[in-house]
């Protein structure tokens, strides 16, 4: 490391008798020299030199809910194919910044507005209103989405208005959110408790629509949604194996129509 510093003319980290850590030029070189260490890989394996078997720490970070129900179950089966491999994974609801985090990729099922990052999609993510049988027994069931006004709504923090689809483009309602939550799961649990009315991705609540618990309503006015689940990674010519090993599990993981649909249709 000393000859590197050397040969660079500046400080890459900072050491004490506790601690190592990088210095800010540090932090800029490393991506570089990580890049730099793919391509020889990568070029070595073009001429049967060594292997790009996935190697070392995969940092992930992914939304609480859908990490929990959908990622961790996967993960013994994706470390026994690759057992060079370390996970390190964290499960977040806020926006990670990758970079900064020195994250290797974030699952996400928001647009993609950085132009630094690369998206692949994993899986679609689609919502429809639901609500209890015990709901609509006491309460009725809404026949058109401006009947929502009526009802008592569960909803996600910051979102109260609802996008239909409709022959004129998106229709948006505001609901009566007498409840709002910041977890996807606990409003899907207030819901099947007979709590209201809410919006529901089926990767959260395919359990419970095939159980019952939970019934979708106006089925005739579908969400206005192009959401999607997507594995995000740091823009870069070449991919790093244990990241591309792990799009590529995942990918066909959940294949063309994942189980919770196929759940879901089985009903």
């Amino acid at each position: 490391m000393n000859k590197l510093e050397n040969s660079l003319g500046v400080k890459l980290i900072h050491r004490t008798t506790r601690k190592v850590s990088l210095t800010e030029e540090g932090q800029i070189f490393l991506p570089h020299a990580e890049e730099a260490l793919i391509s020889i890989q990568v070029a070595k394996a073009a001429v049967g030199v060594g292997s790009i078997t996935p190697q070392g720490t995969l940092r992930i970070t992914a939304p609480a809910s859908f990490g929990r129900m959908h990622i961790i179950p996967a993960l013994k089966e994706f470390k026994d194919l690759y057992p060079e491999l370390k996970i390190d994974l964290r499960l977040s609801d806020g926006i990670i910044d990758l970079v900064e985090g020195g994250f290797d990729i974030a699952i996400r099922n928001a647009a993609l507005d950085d132009s630094n990052l690369v998206a692949r999609k994993l899986a679609n993510d689609r919502r429809m209103l639901c609500a209890s049988p015990d709901y609509i027994k006491e309460h009725g069931e809404p026949q058109t989405p401006e009947d929502l006004i009526n009802h008592p709504c569960i909803t996600l923090s910051g979102i109260d208005n609802w996008a239909f689809d409709s022959a004129e483009g998106n229709h948006k309602v505001k609901v009566s959110g007498v409840i709002r939550v910041d977890n996807g799961e606990a409003i899907r649990d207030l819901c099947a408790s007979g709590a209201g009315i809410t919006i529901c991705s089926v990767w959260c609540g395919y359990k419970k629509l095939h159980s019952g618990e939970l019934v979708q309503i106006l089925k005739d006015y579908p969400m206005a949604s192009n959401t999607a689940i997507w594995a995000v990674y740091p823009s870069s010519r070449l991919l790093a194996p244990k990241v591309r090993a792990f799009i590529d599990y995942f990918s066909e993981y959940f294949g063309d129509t994942p189980y919770w649909e196929e759940l879901i249709e089985a009903k």
